[in-house]
């Protein structure tokens, strides 16, 4: 066996509205499927959210808000992220900074959602 990608992965909000939001607002675009249940989209991949204390089973041994740290990777120079994330009134945690990624060096830049989950941004030099 030799996994090839991620496909989606799940995060545990207070507010499922609100965190949709938050990543519309940083690029993605909200799913609804399966009888309500919401997610965002993006590229081949997407983040489901599921409602802390009520979440679809089967999950995590301890499905608790703001307990991920994620990189996602962009095309555009972090520079311009940053800008992006500022005109949406999104704070900046960290960055840019120099990292190396899964395939090597890249710039990020830190955010943190509603839930407190630290989201970095990278794009690969």
């Amino acid at each position: 066996m030799e996994p090839t990608r991620i496909d989606h992965v799940v995060l545990y909000a207070t507010d499922v509205d609100a965190t949709a939001e938050f990543y519309e607002r940083c690029g993605m675009d909200r799913e609804t499927f399966d009888d309500g249940r919401v997610a965002v989209t993006f590229g081949d991949a997407k983040i489901n959210l599921h409602q802390a204390g009520n979440e679809y089973v089967p999950h995590a041994r301890s499905p608790e808000p703001g307990s991920a740290d994620f990189c996602l990777i962009v095309d555009e120079e972090v520079e311009a992220v940053a800008a992006h994330l500022n005109s949406e009134g999104i704070d900046l945690v960290a960055g840019p900074v120099e990292k190396v990624g899964a395939q090597g060096p890249m710039d990020s830049v830190y955010v943190t959602d509603p839930n407190g989950n630290l989201v970095e941004f990278a794009s690969y030099r």
